[in-house]
């Protein structure tokens, strides 16, 4: 679904990430550790398309990032539900709106869709909040929102960067627990994250391969963590 082969990316006339290689397969889960700074949401735009490797190659769904128009790319990130750090909600609108962005975006009928709406509005634990404005929500609902619209298009794969940095722990296994039954639906799902115990708790729930950034290149992260 993604492909990764060989990738640099330099940023600022230094090289950020090096010799990266890794391929996202149907159903996988993955999380994606290492410190701060070391390129974790840098490599995760590279998987959605954001970047353009410096060398290498990306592929998405067999074609190549570099010879995809605006149009191929617009289409391609639809498959592609993405949950940002900063969640980046319009403040004017409220949640419902918010959530349902992306079906205005591409054209879909937002009151054909209004079922589909409310009952993932419903499984994100969201419905009693759906008409408040975004500064009016705690952390864990602004996160369960963001992932509520990540995944309103129904994509083949979610990338979460950091979803649970900002929320308590008990918020934080509510969102992995989110994050595991869409995975169990079929979608790949790749967490990017330094919270070591997050990781500990997903792995007596679902099968997952741990992956670092440790001095720019990408490792498979040991039995430690």
């Amino acid at each position: 679904m993604i492909e990764l082969d060989n990738l640099a990316y330099s940023y600022g006339g230094g090289e950020l990430l090096s010799e990266i290689s890794l391929r996202l397969a149907p159903g996988s889960f993955h999380f994606l550790t290492g410190p701060s700074g070391a390129g974790k949401t840098t490599f995760l735009k590279l998987c959605y398309g954001a970047l353009v490797p410096t060398s290498g190659d990306v592929t998405l769904f067999g074609q190549d990032v570099r010879s995809m128009g605006r149009n191929d790319m617009a289409l391609m990130r639809r498959r592609i539900g993405v949950v940002h750090q900063d969640c980046q909600f319009l403040d004017h609108l409220p949640l419902v709106e918010n959530i349902a962005l992306p079906l205005m975006v591409s054209g879909r009928d937002v009151a054909a869709e209004a079922q589909n709406l409310d009952d993932l509005i419903a499984w994100c634990g969201l419905s009693h909040r759906k008409h408040a404005l975004p500064p009016e929500l705690s952390g864990g609902e602004r996160q369960r929102a963001a992932l509520a619209r990540a995944v309103i298009m129904s994509p083949e794969v979610i990338l979460a960067d950091e979803p649970t940095g900002n929320v308590d722990w008990e918020m934080s296994q509510r969102l992995l627990q989110l994050l595991v039954e869409l995975n169990k639906m079929g979608k790949t799902v790749m967490i990017a994250t330094h919270d070591l115990a997050l990781i500990r708790a997903a792995k007596s729930r679902v099968q997952t391969r741990v992956l670092r950034i440790a001095n720019r290149r990408l490792h498979l992260a040991g039995a430690d963590l």
